[in-house]
């Protein structure tokens, strides 16, 4: 029987902020853009948890945040912290873990089955290295443990902050039984009226009606929503997995009507998530474009291509599909491009060095220059219009 952790660092991007500045422990904290300073756009990033008391979450807009909450801390955030802090945490998790899963910069799977002997019972370990985590880094976390990814995920939520839930093998069930349908991953908010409006509100709900009806009424979903309610999940943690997605996105300070703006930004956007790939040594197969109207309508549109990290094949295609995509005389508040499905780049021998070797050379090229010299030291030219 498997027994995985799933390790949530509890509103990280909140906590680094705290020790970088001490003054904000306590006080409800909004990671995101400044409005007190004249920037209410975009997003919420993180906030603390006593800033959910007023109704706030990530993703709510920052002017709606300042409306429900204007006393709060807004802080900008910095990246490169919370990527330091989170390597930091990942390597003390080395220590004791076989097999770690990075999913997000904030959470970890992590597989200890068959470890019993090494760390005595599960639930005593976990407490054992929360506390070491908290310790030597000052990150509270909260963590779940479960026979399967699923239920660890939905056992770490269960109990926050600086919570641990241990869901023993056959209690999965019961442990989901009375749970909102919402408490389920995947389950989207689109889909969350639909069912209520059916009467199926709850995880046991679910249950009530086959596997078949699931199946015929929302195909793949529908089954793997099936099986999530049973406490099914997957057993697998891979390494491989660890970064599910590179992305990047541009809200602008002004909704924007000038297509060519938009698109110039796709093309830094485009250089900016190949360069990241590249670094890794990566390739992606997956592209996909964010569009988000002035009213906050967002459309996504993803393409699956032969791998690739050349910015010249994924801007094209990016800017393809941000043509079609763009369908309303509607400003433009938000563009985004973004990278999935990925494998490893191998370097392969080639008796005539044709347009497209040579191509990848030069991109190499361009790389190390980057890295020694910073992303702006030089640009690939790949913004021609069609």
């Amino acid at each position: 029987m498997k027994t995985i952790f799933h390790l949530d660092l509890d509103a990280f991007f909140v906590s680094v902020e705290r020790l970088l500045n001490p003054s904000l422990i306590g006080k409800p904290v909004i990671v995101g853009a400044d409005p007190k300073a004249g920037y209410g756009r975009g997003v919420i990033a993180a906030c603390s948890y006593e800033a959910r008391q007023f109704g706030l979450h990530s993703a709510m807009p920052i002017r709606t945040a300042y409306k429900l909450c204007p006393h709060g801390e807004y802080v900008k955030g910095h990246m490169k912290e919370y990527s330091k802090h989170s390597k930091q945490v990942k390597a003390l998790l080395e220590k004791y873990a076989p097999v770690i899963e990075q999913t997000s910069i904030d959470e970890f799977y992590l597989d200890f089955s068959g470890t019993s002997h090494m760390y005595g019972e599960m639930g005593n370990f976990a407490i054992r290295l929360q506390n070491e985590i908290w310790e030597e880094l000052k990150l509270p976390c909260s963590i779940g443990i479960a026979s399967n990814k699923t239920i660890a995920k939905i056992a770490s939520d269960f109990f926050k902050p600086k919570g641990i839930t241990h869901v023993k093998a056959g209690m999965e069930k019961e442990f989901l039984s009375k749970m909102p349908l919402s408490a389920i991953p995947g389950v989207g908010r689109q889909t969350l009226p639909q069912l209520k409006n059916k009467g199926i509100e709850k995880v046991e709900d679910v249950l009530k009606l086959p596997e078949e009806y699931w199946s015929a009424a929302y195909g793949k979903a529908g089954i793997s929503l099936w099986k999530k309610a049973n406490g099914r999940g997957s057993e697998i943690v891979n390494p491989a997995q660890e970064r599910k997605s590179i992305s990047k996105e541009r809200t602008y300070s002004e909704d924007v009507m000038n297509i060519e703006k938009v698109e110039n930004t796709l093309f830094k956007l485009t250089g900016e998530v190949c360069q990241i790939l590249r670094d890794k040594n990566w390739l992606a197969s997956t592209i996909t474009m964010k569009l988000r109207y002035s009213d906050f309508a967002t459309l996504t549109r993803s393409k699956t291509i032969y791998p690739t990290d050349d910015d010249k094949t994924v801007y094209e295609t990016a800017r393809e599909m941000f043509e079609k995509a763009y369908t309303r005389r509607v400003s433009i508040r938000l563009i985004g491009v973004g990278l999935t499905n990925f494998c490893e780049f191998a370097e392969q021998e080639e008796l005539f060095e044709d347009e497209d070797i040579l191509r990848k050379k030069m991109l190499r090229a361009v790389t190390k220059i980057r890295d020694n010299f910073g992303f702006s030291s030089i640009n690939i030219g790949i913004n021609e219009k069609k």
